[in-house]
């Protein structure tokens, strides 16, 4: 892959700065509020090891373009997979075909600032030799079965992708970013007397192939699998009732992310349908909690140089000590509600029009001993891992379903639970928050986001937290 998306676009396919300009500015400029090209290459690829021997291995190549065309709260967009410059011409007709309005202003250039440099690596993961991929998820499969005579399945998988975009507009400006992504996942069945449970771990970020051999993080990913595993054979029903919770470091972050981090997203707030409409300035969760999305952290899964709208990722901070502060906004969103973007524009791919979404979204640490916050419960529910669960965005209510919890009893973590969901509202959530402990924790990078049947990478993270008062579901009374 080259690191400049400019050359690559204009060596491969011919679209070169002054013919980009032409497109643009022949159909677009000064006939509608704002436009963009969105340019894309993407090379991915999947390897999947099951039952000791290699049962999935692929390789794609894609490529497109969007076009954009915004005129007041109407966006047009078109797309196509053939960046032949007629095809382009095409698109951009009908994207302001659709936008198109009288007495529209100019087009405006992306905000200033400067693109980061966050992932920059000397091999990007799909480049790393097949071979040496093949063997380490063999070697999964072996250590984890070494582990535990109970492990009777392994399924190991390696996913990578390089992509590279390019970003204009009708002012001239463009920006490029070259994007690398890989993630490492392990999923055991093991059994006991005839009962079989499920464990799963893995990890990643825009990281090189060799990140998961350093530190033997995949020792670690495979030996936590089975150790999850393993632990629901002697898992107990979970309680029912409300009580107190106190949710681990890490990826159950997950949480804040749905019961919270989507009704802060821009859209649903300039539209009136989240939780958190028209409650700017006010406080909407304990003063021990501050709530931030940061696409500037190194390296991370959810982390972006620019976003998919040229702007470069910044740390936003959206609730401060309880009192909310901040949208995550795209241009479109923050131009109708006369805010400025936040570098949270997001897309799938060039199919798709970008939306306010999340990158890495976290609460930050407070001053308690995670130990002390766990002794504070005389009965309550320690929720360590989560799975899948739903959001309502207009009223913030939520169902989690913990895949690994433990009772607390008398101030001890004792036993292991199966069956407990997590059910409440996000916003009355976070003004339960009692404790927050010192201890915040990045997830190890697998989380995908969906939103209106697009996905993107994010990342979660949260300190050892303490909530007063929530709804378990379970099978116990």
């Amino acid at each position: 892959m080259l690191a400049r998306p400019d050359r690559f676009f204009e060596d491969r396919f011919g679209l070169t700065s002054s013919a980009m300009g032409r497109l643009l500015g022949s159909h677009l400029a000064g006939r509608v509020d704002h436009a963009d090209l969105f340019l894309e290459y993407r090379v991915s690829e999947e390897l999947t090891l099951e039952e000791g021997s290699v049962k999935k291995a692929s390789r794609h190549v894609s490529q497109g373009a969007g076009i954009r065309a915004q005129s007041g709260e109407r966006t047009g967009y078109a797309h196509t997979d053939d960046l032949a410059l007629p095809n382009l011409m095409e698109a951009a007709r009908q994207a302001r075909a659709i936008a198109d309005q009288a007495g529209t202003s100019t087009a405006i250039a992306v905000g200033p600032g400067r693109p980061h440099d966050l992932y920059t690596l000397a091999e990007p993961p799909v480049t790393a030799a097949l071979d040496r991929k093949v063997a380490l998820l063999l070697r999964m499969d072996a250590a984890a079965r070494a582990l535990d005579p109970r492990v009777k399945q392994v399924i190991a998988s390696l996913g990578s992708e390089d992509v590279i975009v390019l970003i204009a507009t009708p002012s001239g400006f463009a920006v490029g970013d070259v994007r690398p992504l890989t993630r490492l996942n392990v999923t055991v069945i093991v059994e006991d007397g005839g009962r079989r449970e499920i464990g799963s771990h893995g990890g990643g970020g825009r990281v090189p192939f060799d990140f998961f051999l350093e530190e033997d993080r995949w020792r670690r990913f495979t030996s936590e699998a089975v150790r999850q595993a393993t632990i629901k054979l002697h898992a107990v029903d979970a309680p029912a009732g409300e009580m107190t919770v106190v949710l681990g470091p890490g990826w159950p972050g997950i949480l804040l992310h749905e019961a919270v981090g989507h009704g802060l997203e821009g859209d649903f707030n300039r539209k009136q349908t989240s939780a958190f409409s028209g409650r700017m300035g006010q406080k909407v969760a304990s003063e021990l909690v501050t709530v931030v999305d940061d696409g500037t952290i190194a390296n991370r899964r959810g982390s972006l140089n620019v976003d998919d709208e040229g702007i470069p990722t910044r740390r936003n901070v959206l609730i401060e000590n309880g009192v909310l502060v901040g949208y995550m906004q795209d241009r479109l969103n923050a131009r109708l509600m006369g805010a400025e973007p936040t570098g949270n524009g997001r897309r799938e791919s060039y199919a798709h029009p970008p939306m306010p979404r999340m990158t890495n979204t976290f609460m930050l640490a407070g001053n308690d001993d995670p130990a002390d916050i766990i002794r504070s419960v005389r009965r309550g529910l320690y929720a360590v891992n989560f799975g899948g669960g739903q959001v309502d965005i207009t009223n913030g209510k939520f169902v989690f379903s913990a895949s690994e919890a433990y009772l607390i009893e008398d101030g001890l973590v004792t036993r292991p639970v199966k069956g407990a969901t997590l059910i409440g509202n996000g916003p009355d959530a976070l003004t339960r928050v009692s404790r927050v402990g010192h201890d915040l924790k990045m997830d190890e990078g697998v989380g995908t986001c969906g939103k209106d049947g697009q996905s993107v990478p994010v990342g979660v993270g949260l300190p050892t937290i303490r909530i007063d008062g929530i709804t378990v579901g379970g099978t116990q009374v």
